[in-house]
């Protein structure tokens, strides 16, 4: 299969970003920019203040009102990036590929799983790449966890216990947030969607889903609390919970192995930089000593328990790396379209035991 066209040989992939919001300017923007290889060509938003924010932050950037705007000129684009709204990926998505431009979609890709194989099919007979933007397989955390594991000091993982908890009481509003299901707002497909992408990537394929999802602030009409127990087929066990109204944060992680235990607690800085608008450079992605994980066995991490592991560096810049190696065929698709059918899989049994109150046998 064919990734897309590169433009002039050796000149940067041309890339056109579809939303200036917080996924948009925080996120895809900055590591867009500061990916070798690629330039940040145009901006999609109706916006005039978000269009303001977009040409102060880069002045070289083109401004569109509408998305039509992006596709009328896709030949001179490279790739399309899009960071709008959950209800509006699945039509552009399709747009840009029958448009002739590969895509990167934030997470999540779509509402359905079956929708997100459509894209895939969809992007495969057009020879194009389509990719999930899925920035948390490259938290600092994740990646630690995951080279434990890789060295088996965690001997056999048993329970992976997965945390992505906030204390906000107070509604904010907008779409996510939104109990129309068209939207699809709520906790379970917004945070859901990356504790359960790296539980799949950790432990590989679920067999049963069990799940809760509470509506627990006043005047909220979608999931705010929500838990997720999966059972895969490795025989691991992932105990997952996402919630908006936690007063006191559990341990990010909690990892329980034959041999010994990990637990991190705290997020992966990256975010917390690109908001205060910090760049990709030295030392970027590392957290002090004091917040590094601890591994152990038969003892509280709380009490100086077990051993303290050093935190690698996160690297979300990874994921565009990857992205433009992918599209120069330099390398692999660093999350595909179907790897986020299998977590929809899993989000879509999750919805359907919350409500019924049963376990879902995938």
């Amino acid at each position: 299969m064919t990734t897309g066209t590169t433009g002039t040989t050796g000149a940067p992939l041309r890339v056109g970003l579809i939303g200036y919001g917080l996924a948009g300017s925080v996120f895809h923007a900055p590591l867009i920019a500061s990916t070798e290889g690629l330039t940040l060509d145009t901006v999609v938003t109706a916006n005039p203040e978000r269009q303001e924010q977009a040409r102060a932050e880069f002045p070289d950037v083109r401004i569109a009102a509408t998305a039509d705007e992006l596709f009328d000129r896709a030949g001179e684009l490279d790739l399309i990036v899009i960071a709008s709204p959950n209800r509006t990926h699945v039509p552009l998505a399709t747009a840009a590929l029958k448009a002739g431009l590969p895509v990167v979609v934030d997470k999540p890709v779509s509402g359905t799983a079956a929708e997100a194989r459509e894209l895939a099919a969809l992007a495969e007979e057009r020879g194009l790449l389509l990719s999930v933007f899925q920035n948390r397989r490259w938290d600092n955390d994740f990646l630690t966890l995951r080279q434990l594991i890789a060295d088996g000091r965690l001997g056999d993982a048993l329970r992976f216990e997965s945390r992505f908890e906030r204390w906000r009481p107070q509604l904010k509003g907008g779409w996510r947030e939104s109990g129309d299901p068209a939207e699809i707002g709520g906790l379970l497909y917004d945070l859901g969607s990356h504790v359960v992408d790296q539980a799949l990537v950790l432990f590989g394929p679920v067999t049963h889903v069990y799940a809760e999802a509470d509506v627990r602030r006043a005047g909220a009409e979608t999931d705010d609390d929500t838990f997720i127990a999966l059972t895969h087929a490795s025989g691991v066990r992932s105990h997952l919970y996402v919630s908006a109204t936690t007063a006191q944060l559990g341990p990010r992680f909690r990892v329980l192995g034959s041999e010994a235990g990990y637990v991190k607690y705290g997020l992966d800085p990256q975010e917390a930089a690109l908001r205060e608008g910090l760049r990709p450079g030295p030392h970027w992605g590392a957290e002090p000593e004091t917040l590094w994980g601890r591994l152990g066995a038969g003892e509280s991490p709380l009490t100086g328990g077990g051993d303290a592991v050093p935190t690698l560096p996160g690297d979300y810049l990874a994921y565009y790396e990857g992205v433009a190696k992918a599209l120069t065929g330099a390398g692999p698709n660093p999350v595909t379209a179907l790897e986020a059918a299998a977590a929809l899989d899993v989000l879509e049994a999750a919805r359907v035991s919350a409500r019924d109150g049963v376990t879902v046998t995938l």
